[in-house]
C-alpha cells in the first residue's frame, strides 16, 4: 500500500490530500494556516507515515501569488518544515487534472493535478 501525499499552502488554509496507489482519495483535510507548534506539520505527517507503514514524500506547493508569509505563518519565521526519517518534502509547482473524490472539505483540484502528474509519492 503506497500513499501519495500533497500539501498546499493557501491564503486562508493548508490543504492536505492523500491518495492510494489507484489515485482514490483516502484523506482530505483543511487546516488553519497558523499552527501553534513549530513541529505540528511534521508530527502530523509522521503520524500518517506510521499509519501507512512507510515513509512519506510530501509534495509541498504554495498558492499562486503567495509570498513567504504563508510558509512563515505555518512553519515560523525563517523556518521550513523539519524532515525526519519518516517525512521528506518536495517543493513543486501546480499542474492540471478527475477521479473518485471525498466531498465537503474544500477545493482540492490543484492537489489532485499534482497527484495525477506523479509529483508526490
Amino acid at each position: 500500500m503506497h500513499w501519495n501525499t500533497t500539501m498546499k499552502l493557501g491564503p486562508n488554509a493548508v490543504l492536505v490530500l492523500m491518495t492510494d496507489e489507484n489515485h482514490n482519495e483516502i484523506l482530505k483535510a483543511r487546516l488553519p494556516l497558523q499552527s501553534i507548534h513549530p513541529r505540528a506539520v511534521t508530527s502530523l505527517m509522521e503520524g500518517l507515515a506510521l499509519w501507512a507503514g512507510h515513509p512519506l514524500t510530501v509534495a509541498l506547493c504554495a498558492a499562486e501569488r503567495s509570498g513567504p508569509t504563508y510558509a512563515e505563518w505555518l512553519f515560523g519565521a525563517g523556518r521550513w518544515p523539519e524532515e525526519s526519517m519518516l517525512v521528506h518534502y518536495n517543493v513543486t509547482a501546480a499542474r492540471r487534472g478527475r477521479r473518485r473524490t471525498i466531498t465537503g472539505v474544500g477545493d482540492f483540484r490543484q492537489l489532485r493535478r499534482l497527484h495525477r502528474d506523479g509529483r508526490s509519492s
